[in-house]
């Protein structure tokens, strides 16, 4: 199938064909058909599968033709997108402005974290589109420089990542800001209770769109684990970035100052890094992000709510320097590589005190992770020839097999002694 089998207007193929798109991903095939019959949609899927597109190119299409019947000049807010994240707000307006190139659309990205003076600027042209984060829609519309009154297009896009980032309340507010009468598409990877409650809420007699389980992990990728004490980790990635088919990693700490921390060491091993965290002013994060884009700086180093979102074209690794405690988490940071059917790698590192998230992660994906073996900094080659060094007359610490952990309370590791 190809987008010129979607019936979409001349318009946007003209703009997809500009960008290099000729196939429609499977959410995009299920999506816009239903989004562009006027149906409300769930749509269960991950970062990755083309989402963005499948909502954008649908909306525009209805906003278009509405535009044309109604003989509509003037610019007024038809369509809201709320999205949990400044990057992911500011790579969904990129597509607004991809898909939207040939046709007269305004567009405003708000945000918090910068001063509100521009975006405010932009909403008083005139915008037909709102892409905003939860906060700052909520300032602005407490201001009075935003009305959802002539809403007709509604997008809540990852919503499950509202909720784990405590955005809920605020979403709840902008709903009940929002007509009763309009379109609604609700987007989410996963459906904890609160969040299928929200969708049975906003929805009416919804077509629903299901790819890619947040279970399931791309076929594409090719995944990966190393066995590592902690303290060598950082030279086990210095060692493996030796490699020049490595163009690009993205690579996962799990709090900000270790990510910092990993960006210095990796610059002052002669490989351009960069961190990006929610204590990073936004200039520097979106700074940061265009740098990795263009291949200026070779290792981005993330947190996960920073990474959130990212959609970086041919990005050809992800490097879990530490194994989140969250599986659904593993399988989001991996799907920042191998997208749109193009191939990837994603390496992880563990270590003693990690065995118990590797074991939950491969629960939850239904396969084991291959190991690579005999590598410099290996646990259990280290150890082999620790005990080879012992003599019968030296007493050797004893080292516990790295299967023999079990899981402590609330979660810790502990050997079994």
């Amino acid at each position: 199938m190809s987008f010129n089998n979607l019936q979409l207007i001349e318009p946007l193929l003209k703009a997809l064909s500009t960008e290099g798109y000729t196939t429609p991903t499977p959410i995009q095939q299920q999506a816009i058909p239903a989004v562009l019959q006027k149906r409300d949609l769930l749509g269960c899927a991950q970062t990755g599968t083309g989402k963005t597109a499948a909502f954008t190119i649908p909306v525009l299409q209805l906003m278009h033709l509405q535009r044309m019947e109604r003989q509509q000049q003037n610019h007024v807010i038809q369509t809201l997108i709320l999205t949990p994240t400044r990057e992911l707000a500011l790579q969904i307006g990129d597509s607004i402005k991809a898909y939207g190139h040939f046709l007269p659309f305004r567009y405003q990205v708000v945000f918090g974290g910068v001063p509100q003076h521009r975006q405010v600027s932009g909403i008083k042209r005139g915008v037909d589109i709102i892409v905003a984060t939860p906060g700052r829609l909520l300032d602005l519309m407490q201001q009075g420089h935003i009305s959802l009154e002539q809403i007709e297009y509604f997008i809540l896009d990852e919503a499950d990542r509202m909720l784990d980032m405590g955005f809920v309340q605020d979403v709840r507010r902008v709903i009940a800001k929002l007509p009763s009468k309009r379109q609604t598409l609700f987007f989410s990877a996963t459906m904890p209770f609160e969040i299928k409650q929200l969708a049975d809420m906003l929805l009416v007699n919804p077509v629903k769109v299901e790819v890619t389980p947040v279970s399931s992990t791309v076929d594409t990728i090719n995944q990966s684990v190393y066995f590592v004490e902690k303290q060598n980790k950082r030279s086990l990635l210095v060692e493996l970035l030796k490699n020049e088919e490595i163009e690009t990693a993205l690579v996962f700490t799990q709090m900000k100052h270790a990510a910092d921390k990993l960006a210095k060491q990796l610059i002052n091993a002669g490989i351009t890094a960069e961190a990006i965290h929610g204590n990073k002013a936004q200039n520097a994060r979106q700074r940061a992000l265009e740098n990795f884009k263009k291949r200026k700086t070779r290792v981005l180093v993330a947190t996960d709510i920073a990474a959130r979102g990212i959609d970086i074209d041919d990005l050809t690794h992800v490097v879990n320097y530490e194994l989140p405690n969250i599986p659904e988490t593993y399988v989001h940071r991996i799907g920042r590589t191998g997208r749109a059917g193009a191939s990837g790698t994603a390496i992880s590192f563990c270590d003693w005190s990690e065995k118990i998230f590797l074991t939950d992660i491969q629960k939850l994906i239904k396969k084991s992770i291959p190991v690579v073996e005999g590598h410099e900094f290996d646990i259990t080659a280290m150890h082999s020839a620790q005990s080879t060094a012992t003599t019968d007359t030296t007493t050797a610490p004893s080292v516990p097999s790295f299967n023999n952990l079990s899981r402590g309370r609330r979660g810790r590791v502990f050997t079994q002694r």
